[in-house]
């Protein structure tokens, strides 16, 4: 078995990897597998880094079996008859990727999709949800502090990496403000990581939703917390991820004391919004917004697309609900990155690659492992039982 890292080519270009030059060494020395890196100038790991470890530097790589790479990748650069690992984004049925999935079955290349390797108990494998926690956190922050001019923090992306940024937070002073946490996965982990490191205490929903305090505070708001049933009054996990449809949010309370919304949980189509347009009123609190989880039109509903690494807040007018310059005040501040561990692209693609051997990797060489064929979206260009439902998605109607 032969593996290959991609150049990333999804334009911005992502700079994480799936395996360091170091995990590749583990896994030669170890495992006694081949790997081929193509080449890039983008990667946060140079070519010499590679090659240093006795990694092959080269571009072709279509005598390799299995090719990985993160973001979706340009279908002038799939090689057909191949296995591909990295992020579709058409589980969903997202619009702007269905010719991506159609060229991939065009192609006859089996694609495992890193969004779709999951535990039996749906518990997502691997991922990159901390790091995006972690700087999503921060950024929300850095927007309060700039909308109200009364604290400076760095950008994430001019820190040369985790331990770095983290000083920056020692001694830093914050107002008595509200922080709203949602959510209980990754993405969650990684904003609690820097909610305590900040020194925010945290407290109980209701002592949240009661209480005024002197000191910041945020509360983590769970699914029970968020989410009732419409009928029985009550909240089951496992009936919830079944039934949607069948509940309805409880965050209405949270935007009336809430300063700051960190947003970390999945959202798709079925599952109720945190709030409705209509719920951007006078008694609306919350000023500025971190969309982690980032789905356009979601469960932040005024969330109005993606910003940038460079510039990734724009205001929503409370009253037109339409973009408008950031840190205005007749505007709510909206981040919202589609790619925010790229801004610490070395910690983030150490954290993804030990889960990705860890947990993956000898159940995806050895084959005939349930996890891996659960997250198979297609096998030789026709799509797998778990994902016929995309049918319709790959043919355009």
């Amino acid at each position: 078995m032969k593996l290959g890292l991609i150049r990333e080519g999804k334009i911005p270009a992502d700079n994480r990897v799936a395996l360091t030059p170091a995990q590749c060494k583990w896994l030669k020395t170890n495992k006694q597998i081949e790997i081929a890196v193509q080449s890039s100038s983008s990667r946060c790991y140079r070519d010499a880094e590679y090659a240093a470890v006795g990694v092959e530097v080269k571009e072709d790589l279509s005598d390799c079996d299995l090719l990985l790479g993160i973001k979706e990748v340009p279908i002038n650069m799939l090689i057909p008859n191949k296995t591909y690992l990295f992020f579709s984004h058409t589980k969903k049925e997202q619009p702007h990727n269905r010719k991506l999935l159609q060229a991939i079955i065009d192609k006859h290349i089996t694609l495992i999709d890193y969004e779709c390797l999951e535990h039996e108990d749906g518990q997502r494998i691997i991922g990159f949800g901390f790091f995006a926690g972690v700087v999503g956190a921060h950024n929300g922050i850095w927007s309060y502090g700039k909308r109200k001019n009364i604290f400076e923090l760095p950008r994430v992306y001019h820190c040369k990496d985790y331990r770095t940024l983290i000083n920056h937070y020692f001694g830093l002073k914050l107002p008595a403000i509200k922080i709203a946490v949602t959510g209980s996965g990754r993405v969650a982990h990684g904003i609690l990581e820097v909610m305590n490191l900040l020194g925010i205490h945290e407290v109980e929903p209701d002592e949240y939703l009661e209480r005024n305090f002197s000191y910041p505070v945020y509360v983590q708001l769970k699914g029970a917390d968020l989410y009732i049933h419409k009928d029985l009054k009550t909240y089951q996990r496992e009936h919830f991820h079944q039934h949607p449809q069948e509940y309805r949010s409880r965050f209405l309370p949270y935007t009336r004391c809430t300063d700051i919304l960190m947003n970390g949980v999945y959202w798709e189509e079925q599952i109720p919004r945190l709030f409705e347009k209509s719920d951007v009123n006078e008694g609306f609190s919350i000023e500025t917004i971190a969309d982690i989880t980032d789905d356009e039109h979601g469960s932040v509903p005024i969330n109005l697309g993606d910003q940038t690494i460079e510039n990734p807040v724009y205001g929503v007018d409370k009253s037109l609900l339409k973009k408008i310059a950031p840190f205005s005040p007749e505007g709510i501040d909206v981040m919202a990155v589609g790619n925010l561990p790229n801004e610490l692209p070395r910690d983030a693609s150490h954290y993804f690659g030990e889960q990705l051997i860890k947990f993956v990797l000898d159940p995806l060489l050895e084959g005939n492992d349930p996890i891996v064929d659960r997250a198979t979206m297609t096998r030789n260009g026709a799509l797998t039982n778990t994902y016929a439902y995309l049918k319709k998605y790959v043919a355009g109607s």
